[in-house]
């Protein structure tokens, strides 16, 4: 071995070899640091200074004084982040109950599946913009839908629902809603038709009901596909910004404003983005701190 590793041609190749893996990986690691941890040391950076393009002679060291604003000095913040609980909170509960339901229902087999289940999974596709213009549309106090319920005498002719501070808030969560449930229907489903039908058709022989197969048999084979979705979709929406943005715009009065609305409205409108930046950090830390909590009490991965 000693004279094979002393021939300087075989200490070259071996050196190629050893040095080949960490040249593979270069560009993953390279665009990470240019795309992940560059912009996120710089968001922590500005966070923990006075910036505003408009006002550039107050610029400097603020140290902890925008996490402090944020904290005793800012209702708008608290207001935000207690809209974005309830957002993700109510619209994560109903997508996944509903994308549950219609998992379930086109995972049977019946005559034209294939086109229910395209039709289930179409709005996906749809981006939020064009979600939005589709629902104000829908909304529209004159051609809409409210004029047909008035029609029935459910509303008042002439009422906007995305103008009422009691009825904006459902009508935005009906509008995500229509986007949102086909994530679930199409995770669910996919970890649906992974389940043996022999321990349906066992359960069937020994008198299980409809209602134990899926206690017993459905909902514990799909508890990771369930985590792990609610997870993935509790972070979209909490930094959801495209449908409220144009659905509302975070009004009226700041009823539908949630924090990442905020964070546009402190760093893009009003140019502060030395306290859009400690917003920006504040959210992140508040979702790591959800999700590694989450993973941890949810067992994810854990044998049942």
């Amino acid at each position: 071995m000693a004279i094979t590793t002393a021939n300087p041609r075989i200490r070259r190749r071996l050196g190629r070899a050893a040095r080949t893996p960490y040249l593979l990986i270069a560009p993953a690691v390279i665009a990470m640091l240019g795309f992940l941890v560059y912009p996120m040391a710089s968001v922590i950076y500005y966070s923990l200074q006075t910036y505003n393009v408009t006002k550039p002679w107050d610029n400097g060291f603020a140290g902890l004084d925008n996490f402090r604003r944020l904290l005793f000095e800012d209702p708008l913040f608290w207001q935000s982040l207690g809209f974005s609980l309830k957002w993700v909170g109510v619209e994560v509960f109903l997508q996944l109950v509903f994308g549950l339901v219609l998992a379930l229902i086109v995972n049977e087999t019946f005559v034209g599946r294939g086109l229910a289940r395209a039709t289930v999974f179409s709005p996906w596709a749809v981006s939020g913009v064009l979600t939005t213009g589709i629902w104000i549309l829908l909304y529209n106090p004159t051609t809409g839908v409210s004029r047909y319920l008035a029609d029935l005498g459910l509303m008042q002719y002439g009422a906007a629902p995305l103008a009422g501070p009691d009825t904006v808030f459902w009508a935005a969560v009906l509008a995500e809603l229509w986007r949102g449930v086909p994530f679930f229907a199409i995770l669910l489903l996919a970890d649906l038709q992974s389940i043996s039908k022999e321990l349906y058709e066992a359960a069937s022989v020994d008198g299980a009901s409809r209602v134990r197969r899926f206690v017993h048999i459905t909902l514990p084979h799909l508890k990771d596909a369930i985590i792990l979705s609610t997870l993935l979709r509790c972070v979209w929406e909490f930094n959801n910004v495209d449908l409220l943005y144009t659905l509302t715009g975070g009004g009226p009065a700041h009823a539908t404003t949630t924090l990442p609305l905020y964070v546009a409205a402190k760093a893009v409108q009003s140019h502060d983005f030395g306290y859009g930046s400690a917003l920006t950090t504040a959210a992140f830390l508040i979702l790591t701190f959800f999700s590694i909590a989450y993973l941890r009490l949810s067992r994810f991965g854990a044998k049942s």
